[in-house]
């Protein structure tokens, strides 16, 4: 690790210790720079507001993720399993942080925010984690139709994201109630991705990567020319 890299991953976890401690709103970056031992200069430097920090709390929670994805990855080839635990490993991660990091993810609610998910700005995060589902899925032994395939990381995220939301809504002891969740509508998924391949449901398959095609979340694929 390079000491630049080094210095920013002190800010981040200085940060993350006095949002935990004082809380998000009562924690500026002058106290977050006199903690790092840092001047208010060179915390800027690295962060240009408190809220650029957001990103890089997001960061790490998709480092620690990947992570803790690794044995499950490497050793599980259901495809039901792989999402359920990759999810379930997720609120683990989550979880030391949930006093503040629901602030965080209420703030990126925001469609007009930078901290948003689906902002320009959150776009090297977003990919990572559509890529990391890009995995869970092809790795493992589901069977898909081909052009649902094509989208199905992406339509998992969106599903990831929607788990995110109730978790931060969720006053449950340990996240129990998002936890439920998880475990109850993974296996629907997986029916619902095996069905995808039976003529009946071919249509409904394509008409339904279409919709989301036309709403702009995918690309078209190739004119035959």
């Amino acid at each position: 690790m390079t000491k630049s890299e080094q210095t920013r991953s002190l800010i981040v976890d200085t940060a993350l210790r006095l949002f935990a401690e004082r809380g998000y709103d009562k924690t500026t970056m002058r106290a977050i720079a006199t903690e790092a031992g840092l001047s208010v200069g060179n915390a800027y430097y690295y962060f240009g507001s408190k809220e650029h920090l957001i990103q890089g709390f997001y960061d790490r929670i998709q480092e620690l993720h990947f992570a803790a994805c690794a044995e499950i990855l490497a050793t599980e080839t259901d495809f039901e399993t792989r999402m359920r635990r990759m999810l379930l490993a997720w609120v683990d991660i989550a979880e030391p942080y949930r006093a503040f990091g629901a602030q965080f993810f209420r703030n990126a609610a925001d469609p007009a925010s930078p901290l948003s998910p689906f902002s320009v700005e959150s776009t090297e995060v977003r990919n990572r984690h559509i890529a990391l589902h890009s995995t869970v899925l092809n790795e493992s032994t589901a069977k898909v139709d081909g052009e649902l395939r094509e989208v199905l990381p992406e339509l998992m995220w969106l599903y990831h994201m929607t788990v995110v939301l109730y978790w931060v809504h969720d006053r449950s002891p340990h996240s129990a109630t998002t936890r439920m969740l998880i475990s109850r509508t993974t296996p629907l998924i997986a029916r619902l991705v095996g069905l995808s391949r039976l003529k009946v449901f071919r249509t409904i398959t394509r008409d339904g990567v279409q919709l989301f095609r036309d709403l702009g979340w995918f690309p078209s694929p190739p004119k035959p020319e």
